[in-house]
């Protein structure tokens, strides 16, 4: 798959096109926390561990891929309902069946559209990633996903991360338990989120800062962003919870990567 961006905790969604002229167009959609390893093992077959719709069908190419879900039953949820789009209480009067002249491919585009514009995808910090260019094809214009999710091409390398916090609350004793920011209570759970700007140092319960953010927006349960009460940078919620989880340990972030546009 040759070198390519790597994204840490990572859980994806794809799509893969078929390039066998025998069965040249066939789309098929799974999930995978490594989209390298699993392009290979549909391609080598069911014994691989591979799936069997694609088995002795290929070559097949990950063509796209949606990721950026915060654990892994988000990705699986929003795998299945691309998959069923009928059967998804969020998409079947939503999305008109499959058109006579329309390929597989446009289908699952048409239905990813719609999934990127409706709760609660619409409120995750996804990332939309053209893994091969050439299949690259733009949205309508009045299906264009949300503008805080970024639309890419290139190879992606997924990363574990542990979390640090087990071993913060080890080496924390209690004369060094943090105070939130906000409330101005101690943090006792270890579970502390802090500003993608590393120059700030924010520390805030997960409900104080998600209250602060959520001030603009009353009526939801999950924010989508807001600034960050003490340098003002403007951050996705989606990406606070993944720092939380260990992502973004061994990166320097300037207030510049923070700030949305």
């Amino acid at each position: 798959m040759g070198s390519g961006t790597v994204i840490e905790n990572f859980y994806g969604v794809y799509l893969l096109y078929c390039e066998n002229p025998k069965y040249v167009g066939r789309t098929y959609i799974g999930y995978t926390v490594n989209p390298n390893r699993r392009i290979q093992q549909h391609n080598k077959g069911v014994s691989s561990g591979g799936a069997y719709k694609t088995s002795n069908k290929g070559p097949w190419e990950m063509c796209l891929i949606i990721h950026g879900f915060p654990n892994d039953i988000s990705g699986l949820r929003f795998e299945w309902a691309w998959q069923h789009p009928e059967k998804s209480r969020r998409l079947r009067k939503l999305v008109e069946r499959k058109k006579s002249k329309e390929s597989g491919f446009q289908f699952k585009m048409r239905v990813l559209s719609h999934m990127l514009r409706v709760g609660p995808w619409n409120r995750l910090a996804l990332t939309i990633q053209w893994l091969v260019p050439k299949y690259r094809v733009e949205f309508e214009v009045s299906l264009q996903p949300p503008p805080h999710m970024p639309i890419e091409e290139g190879r992606v390398i997924s990363k574990k991360v542990s979390s640090p916090l087990k071993e913060q609350n080890l080496l924390c004793s209690s004369t060094c338990i943090p105070r939130c920011d906000l409330c101005h209570q101690t943090i006792e759970n270890g579970e502390v989120l802090n500003c993608l700007n590393t120059d700030c140092t924010l520390k805030a319960h997960i409900l104080c800062l998600s209250s602060r953010f959520l001030i603009t927006e009353p009526d939801h349960i999950l924010p989508l962003e807001g600034s960050c009460p003490n340098c003002l940078s403007e951050l996705l919620w989606a990406d606070l919870i993944r720092k939380l989880k260990g992502c973004y340990q061994n990166e320097n972030l300037s207030l510049d990567n923070t700030i949305l546009t």
